[in-house]
């Protein structure tokens, strides 16, 4: 996702079945949930013991500019969760400089056992979209970076494949968190069909549900760099599927002044993050950004919405339940996400569009990230 800042100050810039229990899913209105259920697969998931903690485990997919490493960064900062892999896509900037840009986030964490692969460098139809003018042409700032490790640390083994054989590896107990452009996904899904089904939930930053564009008249970034992907991800993935769409992260906002003491923070971190930023403080101190921007001004890190939903379940407080597709040949709502309230498309299959959040939760998360 192209990272968005609000104002002009200084950093702007076997299936899955659900089990619903009273304690755990309150009915506000039809398709209105305070919080998000529980998931629980039929056939892997095994009863805790009494005492154990239950260790999270993801696979990332990143297009990664800023927001994209501010994600990574607070899942590896995060108690029991385990990072499985990390795959590359086309996105923010070329899949090269995605493939750079992680093995730089992961060296300023200390994580570069987590390995990294290479997917999509371009999408299913059409164009490539970029997101240089905001993050820099590098993704990451253009800010140099003399220690950052070599492309010769990506795996041998392609995002897709590796996508497929890690799900396989630990079915029922891996969640996606998406927060790029869906190539990746919907290559795994049409290579191999069950792939959905092997899968704890889907986690994506994307889309949009009031036809507010961020990059053209009525699209998302993410869903806009590849329509066709993301239809094909909201129309054949069969696991619980939750949406930090565009307009959900411009809304949860954090104040300036939160931002300016989690940058202030005495760390190789916080450090990384402050020299990374500036490009993005440049482009936003222009007002080139301010029409795409919703509800006034604001620190927002669109991707780490998604990564902070998967990793907490009680960060999400409210969500709405409805069957979601993608626009492909409308003039100017090509990419656009369309929420089926009317129930008109008859889909068993539903997404959770996230709609409040705990943002003292949320604090706390982005902090720990850079400690």
């Amino acid at each position: 996702m192209a990272l968005r800042y609000s104002g002009t100050r200084l950093w702007t810039p076997v299936r899955c079945h659900f089990w619903r229990s009273r304690s755990s899913l309150t009915v506000r209105n039809q398709g209105i949930y305070n919080g998000l259920p529980s998931c629980r697969t039929r056939s892997y998931s095994n009863p805790a013991r009494a005492g154990a903690t239950m260790v999270k485990k993801l696979l990332v997919d990143v297009d990664c500019g800023v927001d994209d490493a501010q994600a990574i960064m607070v899942a590896l900062a995060a108690p029991d969760v385990q990072v499985l892999g990390i795959t590359c896509v086309s996105g923010n900037t070329s899949v090269d400089n995605v493939c750079r840009n992680v093995l730089r986030v992961l060296h300023v964490c200390q994580h570069l056992e987590i390995p990294v692969f290479r997917g999509a460098s371009k999408p299913i139809l059409e164009n490539t979209l970029s997101a240089g003018h905001f993050h820099g042409l590098d993704g990451l700032g253009d800010a140099p970076d003399p220690e950052a490790p070599g492309l010769e640390m990506i795996q041998r083994e392609g995002a897709v494949a590796a996508m497929i054989r890690i799900a396989s590896e630990h079915a029922g107990e891996v969640s996606l968190v998406a927060t790029g452009p869906l190539t990746n996904l919907a290559l795994a899904v049409r290579i191999d069909p069950t792939f959905p089904e092997l899968l704890k939930g889907l986690y994506i930053m994307g889309g949009n549900t009031e036809s507010r564009g961020n990059c053209t008249v009525c699209a998302e970034f993410n869903f806009a760099a590849d329509p066709e992907a993301a239809h094909i991800v909201l129309n054949e993935f069969s696991c619980p599927t939750y949406i930090a769409s565009w307009e959900f992260t411009c809304r949860h906002k954090l104040p300036w002044e939160f931002c300016d003491g989690w940058l202030a923070q005495d760390s190789e971190k916080a450090r990384f993050m402050k020299r990374i930023f500036r490009h993005s403080m440049e482009a936003c101190n222009d007002g080139t950004f301010d029409k795409e921007l919703v509800a006034g001004s604001g620190f927002v890190s669109c991707d780490s919405y998604a990564m902070a939903a998967a990793i907490d379940p009680a960060f999400v407080t409210a969500s709405r339940r409805v069957a979601v597709t993608v626009e492909l040949t409308g003039a100017y709502t090509r990419g656009m996400m369309v929420l089926d309230t009317l129930e008109l498309l008859k889909r068993r299959h539903k997404a959770f569009i996230l709609e409040k959040v705990d943002l003292e939760r949320f604090k706390a998360l982005m902090m720990a990230a850079l400690k």
